[in-house]
């Protein structure tokens, strides 16, 4: 007992001497560790359910039912967590686009969806304008967050037409939220957005970065609607030069290009998703106070794949109305067809309706100049299994053969315009190769880019460069001059990018909005019920001869999946090169029984062997203002971190103005030659990726042609 009362009066005594002399709290804090996540959504494209309403089957791979899924789980596991979405998100689907968005009185499901799922931001894409600006007014007042848009203002007084950002305070952590559009809107909506300016992301970027820091933020995330790399030269819609431009960036969260990116470059956390909600982009950050102010301690990014997660029944039940409203719209039958309108592809992987007339783009282009009472109408492939199959049609069906929400736009232009709009067309393809079994299609160039024309005769020379491939161009029989002048029908998406690169000039003479392209076409099968698929065969494509002996061979290869078609780097284009048997034969990856069937008869392809390398040579580089280590070394075309090692750098982000750098020539080391296999499905970038090394080196090394061009048990050496 006395013992215990001795004790009592201790720890009273020592907490009045605590409560004189207090210790300061900041010497406590800064051995806790907060730690902030913040979660990225880009081109949702009104993807609401796991659902493919062209299909009617749901999928495991995408929709904001399972995005909600990993959000729950992340905020379970860290509840300082905020959600932003980087735009191109109200788009998409019949849900959106040819019921809700064209009905301002409705409220819109993808905004309620998101206010739903508790979401912090969102940034305006591309696609937000594709309704007009009265649409985006609407989504302002309904979204419980805010819209960003740094790089938008106001012609008529230089406001901000949107929220440029937002800073929301997490545990006591300020972080700064700055959103920018694409600036190439006005390209491709042009007649929409004719009260607004925009201004490239790193041309307003300073300004807001200063703003943000004045008001304390202690992390700054950049959510741009642009790909990492510009998209059009000299647009400024890449956001790389963000990144080098203004290194106290520590996150930046990217789209418009639909790829996945988990890097750091230089200091700045990159992070992009896939669309549709198939992945979801992850930025943890560890925050420590330092002498009263946070400090990021470490900070990582990951993309998290949805497919493996259950859609979450929650945001099912939520969002059911809206899902079933659709289902009943698609139900309803609007006509017949008595056959298919595009025929079966003769090689697996490229669409007969890009390489020869079809149905399918006829009945497009018949429905554009009965609309306009144009002369002449132009459509794409949007998607490479379009079709109208045979049998009942429904509004599904529409969407498979015309999946975006356009409207319809009649101009009058010029011969000369006509020839400049075609020749830009006609670039889609490559240049025919002797050797080449298959015509092939520019990896630079979307399949929605190529146009295929009506009511001119026309041949589309391949043997020839792009630019000069339209030969043979006849209306009404007659040769097109520069001086005649005709009546075009193409949708706005279209007539915005031709006017804005100054190949068409005219106003329209006729504008369908609001009325959609799809809504021409389901009415004109209503009308036309039941329909037969027409081809007038008005154009061709000649200069390349498809005769190899080997072409069968190739073709039987490809459809039994030992051969594959060449893919971009970015995966995005498809048949991006030519298969061409001559290389094949070269590189001895034809067995040689099936040669000496055909009479071939060669000798066997030997790669260059590597040589000794030379004693390393070193450059002095004065640094200029602006530079990083980064930009530095890809201007000598030498890896950053190599500079750093060779100038024993300990912050390679820290260079200054007249400091003078050891640049090396060449390598140092003695090259590691190793050999690889490839194999199917594999692409040099993957390859690259998996051993290190630069997908270009690897093509040069390998004295290749065509770097998309590789195939299934070739040698590829990889110098180390």
């Amino acid at each position: 007992m006395y013992k215990s009362k001795r004790l009592v009066a201790f720890l009273s005594a020592l907490a009045l001497v605590l409560s004189i002399f207090p210790f300061p709290t900041s010497s406590i804090a800064a051995e806790e560790t907060i730690k902030i996540t913040v979660l990225g959504t880009t081109d949702l494209h009104a993807n609401i359910y796991n659902y493919s309403y062209e299909d009617g089957k749901e999928l495991e791979n995408l929709g904001m039912t399972k995005v909600y899924s990993v959000v729950k789980e992340v905020r379970k596991e860290n509840p300082n967590t905020l959600l932003i979405d980087n735009g191109d998100t109200i788009q998409g689907t019949i849900l959106s686009d040819d019921l809700y968005n064209n009905d301002l009185s409705l409220k819109n499901p993808v905004i309620d969806v998101m206010n739903f799922m508790g979401y912090d931001a969102m940034v305006l894409g591309n696609h937000e304008f594709n309704f007009g600006l009265e649409l985006i007014d609407k989504l302002k007042d309904e979204a419980q967050f805010p819209l960003l848009a740094a790089n938008i203002t106001n012609k008529s007084d230089s406001s901000n037409y949107a929220t440029p950002y937002v800073i929301k305070e997490v545990d006591g952590v300020k972080i700064g939220i700055l959103g920018f559009t694409n600036p190439n809107i006005p390209k491709w909506d042009g007649p929409k957005v004719t009260s607004l300016e925009f201004s490239k992301p790193v041309e307003v970027a300073g300004k807001y970065i200063e703003e943000m820091k004045q008001q304390g933020v202690d992390i700054i995330i950049v959510s741009t609607h642009t790909g990492l790399e510009e998209e059009y030269a000299s647009t400024g819609d890449g956001a790389m030069e963000l990144i080098e431009k203004f290194p106290e960036i520590d996150a930046v969260l990217t789209g418009h290009a639909h790829v996945t990116h988990a890097t750091k470059i230089n200091d700045t956390l990159v992070g992009a998703a896939k669309n549709a909600g198939a992945e979801v982009v992850r930025f943890d950050f560890e925050v420590k106070e330092e002498n009263g102010e946070f400090v990021i301690a470490d900070k990582k990014v990951d993309v998290i794949s949805v497919k493996d997660y259950k859609a979450d029944e929650e945001l099912k039940e939520y969002a059911k109305p809206y899902h079933e409203r659709t289902l009943e719209f698609l139900e309803e039958v609007i006509g017949t067809v008595t056959d298919d309108f595009a025929p079966p592809s003769e090689i697996p992987g490229i669409p007969e309706a890009q390489i020869r007339d079809t149905a399918v783009i006829d009945l497009i282009n018949n429905v554009q100049l009965e609309a306009t009472g144009a002369d002449i109408a132009a459509a794409a492939l949007f998607s490479q299994n379009s079709n109208l199959r045979k049998g009942d049609v429904t509004y599904a069906n529409i969407f498979e053969i015309y999946k975006y929400p356009n409207t319809l736009v009649g101009i009058e232009i010029t011969g000369k315009e006509l020839k400049d709009y075609m020749e830009w067309s006609a670039s889609y393809y490559n240049t025919f190769k002797p050797g080449d079994i298959n015509i092939s299609f520019n990896p630079n160039i979307r399949g929605y880019n190529y146009d295929m024309f009506q009511g001119v005769d026309y041949k589309i020379d391949i043997s020839k460069p792009a630019g000069e491939r339209i030969v043979d161009l006849k209306f009404n029989g007659q040769e097109v001059k520069d001086t005649d002048t005709f009546k075009l029908a193409i949708n706005n998406y279209r007539y915005g990018g031709l006017k804005s690169m100054g190949i068409i000039s005219g106003e329209p003479y006729f504008e369908s909005d609001p009325k959609s392209l799809r809504s021409y076409i389901a009415d004109y099968i209503r009308e036309n019920s039941p329909l037969s698929p027409q081809v007038d065969n008005n154009w061709e494509i000649i200069g390349a001869d498809l005769n190899h002996p080997l072409r069968p061979y190739l073709i039987e290869e490809i459809k039994a999946g030992r051969l594959a078609l060449p893919v971009s780097e970015d995966g995005r284009s498809f048949n991006s090169a030519a298969i061409n048997a001559d290389d094949m034969i070269k590189q001895g990856l034809i067995p040689d029984e099936v040669l000496k069937e055909h009479g071939i008869e060669v000798e066997p392809y030997e790669p260059e062997q590597p040589t000794e390398p030379e004693q390393p040579k070193l450059t002095i580089y004065t640094v200029k203002s602006g530079d990083t280590l980064y930009r530095i070394g890809q201007k000598f075309g030498v890896d950053w971190k190599e500079i750093a090692e060779l100038n024993e750098f300990k912050n390679p982000n820290l260079i200054y103005p007249s400091q003078k750098l050891m640049i090396p020539e060449n390598s140092i080391s003695k090259p590691v030659v190793i050999e690889h296999i490839v194999k199917s499905g594999e692409t040099l970038s993957g390859i690259a990726a998996k051993h290190g090394v630069d997908w270009r080196d690897l093509a040069e090394y390998n004295n290749f042609t065509n770097p998309n061009l590789i195939y299934p048990n070739q040698k590829i050496l990889i110098k180390k």
